[in-house]
């Protein structure tokens, strides 16, 4: 089978090129402000000689959204919210630019409360002064009617039709109203960035000629196929740090328990592999300390990679929290990092004497040689990186599914193993497992070892079921098929079964072969109907979703390091 996995990062956009489970070629670019280009020159390197018409599926993963929300560089977006009864309007200003509007849906979907139009004029007489045009707008209950969702929208629409609006019920679909108003606000943040990648994508594909299946990789491991990506550009929140923890899967032997710790040039991703399987966020991915809806691993993005700027602000060196461009040995602006791994010998990217420029510049004033600056440096990363794995460690712990490993364990144990990848594994990594006590690993392959995990990523698709059984009908979303509730015991575990026979039904459609033991569950829910003190019904919520994963182990070969 030859398969192609492609990972745009902020610095570097990474390629391989699969035959079966042997890396066939490999390229590592610098990515460019034209996006196209990048993709087009790394495809290239790989599929020099090979027939395009064999390639049966090239997977794209990306750090893009997470560079920008690591770096803040996302629009401000206006949040319009319709919390209706019960907490305090204060709870559920999470941002600024956050106007709560009357008006209530209660959890059957029925309105209760309307729309008060003059609010809306309100708040937007208070926004025209701002350069913000993009607008979120959430119900607490718009999953189950959207009506109010839509009036707010189309009020606005009529007003300033160039404005961009996004609508929680679209975006999320779970009922936890904080959750999904975050995910509304990143997701209107960076539609507008996510657009252009996925713009560039198609249309690299195009110019090669390349028809094969084409995926991109979800924050969760999983895939979703190219012409429903930029559906939800939020759900590759955390496509960077998946593509590397399913890439350190397929390079290391199988039931390995690891730390990740993919370094780029931007940001710095870890991970958690335990007994060969990464662990999952239970509660959805954590961005900037706030839940969202996007179900992800557990994961985090640490605003400190190899082109991190740093600077001498007269009372000492500190490490930005921003790229500025690439180092400053390839010609960047400024001092960073890899300009100190280059003065150490860690790395050969670079002119080291403009390296060496670099570091005495950032430590005029402080008396100490230029090898000393370059270690402060890598002592400051190393430091960084090691107190943020220990803050995940007790994220990690709270995880039901690191509980159940422990059981299986039979006692407390921590990974002793820390799995470097990323450009700058080779200069850090080793001092990382140090401070905490682990062994280093660097795989085959790490610096490109992104490209790696999507291309190994197993194709994934849902299906999502909502069912009533007091009006007597389901809703298979993603088929856009309705349809009435014949069996009058119709329960639970039924629609479950429903649920997981129309995704066995859609996925053998594309070529997919599963068994209902192997689906995920990634969404159950039960709402009970009441009326006069009697039960009258149920809603059944349920998403599930064929295996995530990967297809294949790979060999390394020659060139593999």
């Amino acid at each position: 089978m030859y398969v192609v996995g492609v990972d745009v990062g902020g610095t570097f956009t990474d390629a391989v090129f699969l035959e079966n489970d042997i890396v066939r070629s490999f390229a590592k670019i610098p990515t460019r402000n034209n996006l196209l280009d990048s993709i087009l020159e790394a495809i290239d390197l790989v599929l020099e000689g090979i027939d395009k018409e064999k390639i049966q599926r090239i997977v794209f993963s990306t750090t893009m959204i997470t560079n920008l929300i690591a770096e803040h560089k996302y629009d401000d977006v206006d949040l319009f919210l319709i919390p209706g009864p019960g907490l305090s309007s204060e709870y559920y200003k999470v941002r600024t630019g956050a106007h709560i509007l009357s008006g209530a849906i209660d959890y059957r979907g029925r309105e209760i409360l309307s729309i008060k139009e003059s609010e809306i004029e309100a708040a937007l007489s208070g926004m025209v002064s701002k350069t913000s045009r993009k607008v979120g707008v959430v119900g607490k209950f718009s999953p189950r009617n959207t009506s109010h969702e839509k009036r707010v929208s189309e009020h606005i629409k009529n007003k300033y039709p160039d404005w961009h609006i996004e609508l929680g019920s679209r975006v999320g679909g779970q009922l936890n109203f904080p959750r999904r108003v975050e995910t509304t606000y990143l997701t209107c943040a960076t539609r507008e960035p996510y657009h252009y990648f996925i713009q560039s994508v198609r249309q690299a594909l195009e110019k090669r000629d390349i028809t094969a299946q084409v995926f991109i990789l979800k924050a969760d491991g999983g895939t979703v196929p190219l012409e429903r990506a930029e559906e939800l550009p939020v759900e590759t929140i955390f496509s960077g740090p998946a593509a590397s923890t399913l890439g350190v899967m397929a390079l290391t032997p199988p039931q390995e328990t690891a730390v990740v710790v993919d370094i780029g040039g931007t940001t710095t991703d870890l991970a958690l592999i335990l007994s060969g399987q990464p662990l999952l966020s239970a509660k959805g991915a954590r961005v900037m300390e706030r839940l969202t809806q996007v179900r992800a691993l557990a994961v985090k993005s640490v605003a400190v990679g190899g082109d991190s700027f740093l600077e001498n602000t007269g009372e000492g060196i500190i490490i930005h929290p921003k790229r500025m461009g690439p180092a400053y040995c390839t010609g960047g602006p400024a001092p960073t990092p890899t300009d100190a791994l280059r003065v150490l010998g860690l790395t050969t990217l670079g002119d080291p004497d403009m390296a060496a420029d670099a570091m005495k510049s950032l430590g005029a004033g402080l008396g100490i040689s230029v090898v000393d600056i370059a270690n402060k440096v890598i002592d400051m990363v190393v430091d960084t990186i090691k107190a943020e794995i220990e803050k995940m460690f007790i994220e990690w712990e709270q995880e039901p599914a690191y509980r159940i490993w422990e059981i299986l364990n039979k006692h407390k144990v921590r990974p002793s193993i820390v799995a470097g990848v990323g450009g700058g594994a080779i200069g850090f990594v080793s001092k990382i497992a140090e401070t905490l006590g682990c062994s280093p690993v660097i795989p085959p392959y790490a610096s490109v070892a992104n490209a790696i995990g999507a291309a190994v990523a197993k194709p994934t698709m849902q299906m999502s079921l909502r069912a009533d059984t007091e009006q007597g009908y389901y809703i298979i979303l993603e088929e856009g098929q309705q349809d009435r509730i014949k069996d009058k015991a119709f329960d639970e575990q039924k629609a479950l079964n429903l649920a997981k026979e129309s995704l066995i039904n859609r996925a053998s459609r594309y070529g997919l072969k599963i068994e209902s033991q192997e689906i995920e569950v990634t969404r159950q829910e039960v709402f009970n109907m009441f009326r006069d003190w009697t039960t009258t019904g149920k809603i059944f919520d349920i998403t599930v979703q064929t295996p995530r994963g990967i297809t294949n182990r790979i060999s390394a070969g020659e060139g593999a390091f």
